[in-house]
């Protein structure tokens, strides 16, 4: 219901912007009654936003939107004059501008104040340009009202344009004694598990023919299948042929000490062509994870810099495996879905009566649906975290994958066929001959995390932190540039976003809010974070630990962390455009610093 209140909220915000220069031209109870009917409809949006979402979606509507509206127009239709129908116009549109111009909780004080003397000033230049104009002075029709409104987004966007140039106290870099580049794996024992991804431009070809300008490790996309066992020592040594972007490798939702992150800027500087750099970590979680480069991710993931790296139980369960990637490639005509570079119907044979378990990873930039149809199947693990009391699954039940999300899905082979099917005409189908065609399933209901499985939740504890993160969309400055994105954190975009700083063995809850239209995958880097509720509804089911979380429009999360990865880590939307847009942040510890830190987005 949240979600469909903030798209009522913005239609109303639309016809306000229509209707506010209308009724103001002329002081007629009818056009200033509409100007009060909008406002009136915002202010019931903002109130069961309010009710049904909480303070977090509703409060910069309560406190400054609605209240510039309501309280202007009604005074206009009470005592309708020029003046009066000026001020409710301008009050209108002020509104509708602190949706469109997002802004951190903390300024709402001077936000509202500033609003009330533009209103103010408003009112006097409407006295005085009326006695002027009565002079019938050429001068006194220019549109001085019109120039005077237009201040008001001119300072706000200059004042912006500025805290994110200067960025005070924002502290990328960290302060400390202790710096990133100290906080690596084991350096003097031997690995268990050593391999070299390499880098390259390399043409790859779809499944339809279809020929890909694409990045590859190790002359492949998906790169190749790194496996380790639980507490073994990995090495991993990245070398860039000639990716000029520069390229490293960054651990999906493994906890690597904060050196082998693979993020530029933060935690290491990008390998150049004919560099390297060697990564060095202890799995100490068995699941499903994967690796991509953190250098211009928009682009080069997309292109093919990405493979799984799987963590195994040494005692784990006999299973047929499979890894399969749900990608959306930049092909020629057009993006391409595929089930890693399938983009037409796969097959694979797999004998009746066996466990199957199909790792699901996705590496594209927006949510992917996946179903499963032929048999029950299980969700066996969330991003790598084992679901405890898994129940089947009836098939055509719909799975929403987060970009870089996992889902493990588990089945018993039967004597008929079973497909997995992503988007498009992208499908696996694993049958007892290895060439049965795919089994279409009548699409069910939407998978819930928050409810499924079961188990006992560790027991409540204080917490040190506490964090709460608001979504929006509206104008922003990132890296120099105006622009209307989806990607503001608490009013900010990256640099200008605030770290947020922990102390090691801090238990931090943090709660985001989603006011942006569209969906975003939150990933928080080098810990994961167990969900306690959704929208005030408590998670009932296994324990749903995760590192990725798609939140929705009009969605309220709150999740907790224990902070035990000491470093400064970036938080940030996996999609990778918000990304770069600006929504990113840091985890920052007390006494870490970084060598690194730039003004450039590590995206």
């Amino acid at each position: 219901m949240q979600g469909s209140l903030i798209f009522v909220d913005l239609t109303l915000a639309v016809l306000t912007l229509l209707a506010a220069p209308v009724a103001g031209l002329r002081a007629a109870r009818r056009r200033l009654g509409v100007l009060a009917g909008l406002a009136a409809g915002r202010l019931i949006a903002a109130g069961l936003l309010l009710l049904t979402g909480g303070l977090m979606l509703a409060d910069s509507r309560l406190s400054v939107q609605v209240p510039l509206a309501v309280l202007s127009a009604a005074w206009a239709v009470w005592r309708p004059s020029r003046t009066a129908a000026h001020v409710a116009a301008a009050g209108s549109m002020l509104s509708v501008w602190w949706l469109l111009a997002p802004f951190a909780p903390g300024d709402t004080p001077w936000v509202l104040a500033g609003s009330v003397l533009a209103l103010v000033a408003i009112a006097g230049l409407s006295v005085v340009v009326g006695r002027w104009r009565e002079s019938r002075s050429r001068l006194s029709r220019l549109p001085w009202l019109v120039g005077a409104f237009l201040l008001v987004p001119a300072v706000t966007l200059v004042v912006a344009g500025q805290a994110n140039a200067a960025g005070p106290g924002h502290q990328h870099g960290g302060t400390g004694q202790v710096s990133v580049d100290q906080l690596t794996g084991p350096r003097s024992q031997p690995p268990d598990v050593r391999t070299t991804l390499v880098a390259a431009r390399t043409p790859v070809r779809l499944a339809s023919g279809a020929t890909v300008d694409a990045l590859t490790f190790n002359g492949t996309s998906p790169g190749p299948e790194i496996r380790a066992e639980r507490g073994q020592l990995l090495e991993v040594t990245l070398v860039n042929t000639n990716v000029e972007e520069g390229v490293t490798a960054h651990w999906h939702g493994v906890d690597v000490p904060n050196a082998e992150d693979g993020v530029p800027g933060v935690t290491q500087d990008a390998v150049p062509p004919g560099g390297r750099h060697v990564y060095r970590f202890v799995a100490t979680r068995v699941g499903t994870f994967w690796y991509h480069t953190h250098r211009d991710g928009l682009l080069n993931v997309k292109k093919g810099l990405f493979g799984a790296l799987v963590v195994e139980d040494p005692a784990g369960a006999d299973e047929l495996e499979r890894t399969v990637f749900t990608h959306v490639w930049p092909a020629p005509d057009g993006d391409v879905a595929a089930l890693d570079r399938d983009d037409q119907p796969a097959r694979q044979q797999a004998p009746a009566g066996r466990d199957v378990r199909v790792r699901t990873v996705n590496s594209s930039e927006e949510p992917q649906s996946i179903t499963v149809g032929g048999a029950p199947f299980r969700v066996a693990a969330i991003d790598g975290n084992a679901v405890a009391g898994a129940t089947p699954l009836e098939p055509g039940t719909r799975l929403v994958l987060a970009a870089g999300g996992r889902y493990d899905l588990t089945f018993t082979m039967p004597a008929g066929p079973v497909t997995v099917a992503g988007a498009g005409n992208s499908s696996l189908t694993f049958s007892p001959d290895g060439a049965a065609a795919p089994v279409r399933a009548d699409s069910g209901e939407q998978f819930d995390p928050l409810t499924y499985g079961s188990g006992p939740a560790p027991p409540a504890q204080p917490y040190q932190r506490t964090f709460d993160l608001r979504l929006d969309d509206g104008f922003g400055f990132s890296q120099g540039r105006l622009s209307y994105v989806s990607s503001l954190i608490n009013g900010r975009l990256y640099p200008a976003v605030p770290s947020l700083e922990v102390a090691r063995g801090d238990r931090v809850r943090m709660r985001i809010a989603s006011r942006s239209t569209i969906e975003h995958p939150f990933h928080l880097h080098g810990h994961r974070i167990r969900v306690l509720s959704r929208n005030g509804e408590p998670a009932t089911g296994s324990p749903w630990w995760t590192d990725t979380l798609n939140i929705s429009t009009g969605d309220v999360y709150e999740f907790e962390f224990v902070a035990d990865n000491p470093g400064i880590w970036m938080d940030h939307c996996h999609n990778f455009r918000h990304g770069a847009n600006g929504m990113i942040m840091h985890l920052a510890y007390q006494g870490v610093r970084t060598p690194y830190a730039s003004a450039h987005s590590p995206e």
